[in-house]
């Protein structure tokens, strides 16, 4: 019947003494999202995997893709990088993924997709942490597009996304630099282009529109690089020589935004994406860091702890005595955090910055701004 009451809010300011240990969280990287403007196309691009529009060739490479767990692991052994531009009618992606060994098996949609190597796309519109896109391809340009409707963070057994949801308008394409399931060549690499329709992803959209200039989105990308062995003059997964089955870190995971942990749905570590109203290859605008993001950061770090604490004593913590508050580097920000929880449910809040209401998250990972 606990969870049924209204919620029971404490304070804690941050100055406020602990009367004993309070759980903790580091995150196992810095929190250092990549960022990335992204500007409008100042012509129609044709979706062919050939890049050739000049807004293409104006528009800025993102960083060189990483290890999904960043430093904690090499880096890649084959650059991948990707661009984006955006119009009335579509998020355009295209990305450059070098390669000596271009094979692929998969060629119906919705199989999944990252049982060959691919490339993947996720996009959280409003950045709340819940309901997000996901689109996989691979080198024979069959997709993998789902709608996630759960985080897969909640361990509750029910299923996560819809499969039989397809993206309608989408446009893709791949060209090939090299020959396909080919062991005797050397090939170079591949290059994929994708637009995805406003009319689709608005539907998780702030107010279910499109972007305007100036608004962020929560983007990352993903590849998957089998590690593979020649055998009868065709591509296999690598597998244990003893047993037959594929080793058990197959498959690299290289990504744009990395992670700290093999868990790309680790939503709160993807880039940030910010829609310029300047076309393609006009003068650079500054990405805007919004001072929110540092409040949801923190929230971020006391969802950890609840965690933490629950898998420890069976229940989440209800008192703040038992959480450390994380700083928040803000100029004149005083965090008071507040929290209400039962053995399987919490909610967490701390003030916006710049007064007028609060940031809240709760068990799910589910972040969303308040009034009071």
């Amino acid at each position: 019947m606990l969870r049924f009451l209204p919620f029971l809010f404490v304070v804690l300011s941050v100055r406020g003494p602990s009367a004993q240990p309070a759980a903790t969280y580091t995150h196992p990287i810095p929190f250092a999202p990549r960022q990335y403007v992204c500007q409008r196309a100042a012509d129609p691009i044709r979706v062919d995997g050939k890049l050739d529009e000049d807004s293409w060739q104006q528009a800025a490479w993102t960083a060189d893709f990483t290890d999904i767990e960043g430093p904690l692991r090499p880096a890649p052994a084959y650059r991948t990088r990707a661009k984006m531009l955006w119009d009335s009618a579509f998020f355009y992606f295209a990305a450059e993924l070098l390669e000596p060994h271009l094979w692929a098996t998969l060629t119906e949609r919705d199989a999944v997709m990252y049982q060959n190597d691919d490339f993947e796309i996720f996009i959280d519109p409003d950045g709340d942490g819940q309901y997000y896109y996901e689109f996989e391809m691979n080198a024979h340009n069959a997709i993998w597009d789902l709608f996630l409707i759960r985080p897969y963070r909640v361990a509750d057994g029910l299923p996560k996304y819809l499969n039989n949801w397809d993206m309608k308008g989408i446009r893709t394409a791949v060209q090939l630099r090299g020959t396909l399931n080919d062991p005797s060549d050397r090939d170079t690499s591949w290059i994929v282009e994708v637009a995805l329709p406003w009319s689709a992803l608005a539907e998780m959209a702030p107010e279910a529109r499109m972007p305007e200039p100036g608004e962020q989105w929560r983007v990352n990308f993903s590849r998957v690089d089998w590690h593979f062995e020649v055998r009868d003059g065709q591509y296999h997964k690598k597998t244990d020589p003893e047993t037959g089955e594929v080793v058990r870190w197959p498959e690299e995971n290289w990504v744009w935004s990395p992670s700290g942990r093999v868990d790309m749905h680790q939503v709160e570590t993807w880039g940030y994406v910010q829609f310029s109203g300047q076309t393609a290859g006009t003068a650079a605008e500054a990405f805007r860091q919004k001072p929110e993001e540092a409040v949801k950061w923190a929230l971020w770090q006391l969802y950890h702890q609840q965690q933490a604490f629950r898998e420890a004593n069976g229940y989440y913590a209800g008192e703040t005595k038992k959480l450390s508050l994380p700083a928040v580097e803000l100029p004149g920000y005083e965090p008071q955090l507040q929290v209400w929880a039962s053995p399987e449910t919490f909610p967490l809040r701390l003030p916006a910055p710049g007064g007028g209401g609060h940031w809240n998250i709760d068990h799910s990972g589910r972040l969303w701004a308040s009034s009071h």
